[in-house]
């Protein structure tokens, strides 16, 4: 057991990422205390000003430190590999997007994981959050550790967005804050397996601290506003939320979402 860290979304801001590493302890070279396992939610890349260097420090931590360093596929990255459409209207150039591909075919990055936190609870690890449909279709997994592991096993559940992504249709890379996986979770009449943490969206505007959202939502969520996490209490489990929401200019403050004494499964998908 150690440090387990979560780094929400980086945007293409690289500056923000060592930022990051540096409250973490990182060393002068960017490399990782030994104590430390970071997991980062995906969406590594576009809207800031230097996707390549997120990239260059992400290949970096994954060559140098592959068992502290576990990389989650975000839908900004999804865009890239073959068979998608590209959204972004200013995408990255061929050397950024065969540096996806690569470690999408190499299995250096994974659809999702699980944390054990010191207190014995579980929480799943996905870009945008497992909805309630997606965990039925799995089969309705008991524990996040097995959820991750069936995540990794059926990466056909990355490529649907649902109704823009606003219905629990939505995948685990796409799924919206609130409507699409709260608010499903909230009216489930069963026991809530597990706790999930994710990015990708969040039910709080950080700049100017105004909700996004009402309702159940509103009422059960509690905000971290200088961290920038959002825990939102469902069914007795947390769904913590730690995408910072950098945009364009890359966010005043914030902080990874730290757990001490936790422990991390990254189950490893199979050959594609």
């Amino acid at each position: 057991m150690g440090r387990v860290a979560a780094v929400g979304d980086v945007g293409g801001h690289a500056d923000q990422l060592r930022q990051a590493l540096n409250w973490l302890g990182a060393d002068g070279g960017g490399r990782l205390p030994p104590d430390l396992v970071v997991i980062q939610v995906g969406d590594l890349v576009d809207r800031g000003p230097d996707s390549a260097g997120v990239l260059d420090i992400v290949e970096r931590l994954l060559d140098e430190q592959p068992r502290q360093w576990i990389q989650l596929l975000g839908n900004h990255e999804s865009q890239y590999l073959p068979g998608a459409a590209v959204f972004w209207p200013d995408p990255l150039g061929e050397e950024g997007v065969a540096r996806l591909r690569g470690w999408w075919a190499g299995e250096r990055v994974r659809v999702a994981a699980a944390v054990r936190t010191a207190d014995g609870d579980e929480l799943l690890v996905t870009h945008a959050g497992l909805t309630l449909s997606g965990w039925q279709e799995l089969g309705e997994p008991r524990s996040a550790v097995l959820a991750a592991e069936l995540l990794n096993e059926c990466p056909e559940l990355i490529w649907r967005t649902g109704e823009h992504a606003r219905d629990d249709g939505a995948g685990p890379l796409w799924a919206e804050s609130g409507a699409a996986l709260h608010e499903p979770w909230m009216a489930y009449r069963g026991i809530v397996p597990f706790g999930q943490l994710h990015g990708h969206s969040t039910v709080v505007r950080f700049a100017d601290q105004r909700w996004r959202c009402t309702g159940r939502v509103r009422q059960r969520a509690a905000v971290d506003w200088h961290a920038r996490h959002v825990r939102v209490r469902v069914g007795g489990r947390l769904f913590i939320g730690v995408d910072p929401g950098h945009g364009r200019t890359g966010a005043a403050h914030w902080q990874p979402l730290v757990f001490d004494d936790a422990t991390v499964h990254a189950a490893t998908p199979s050959p594609r």
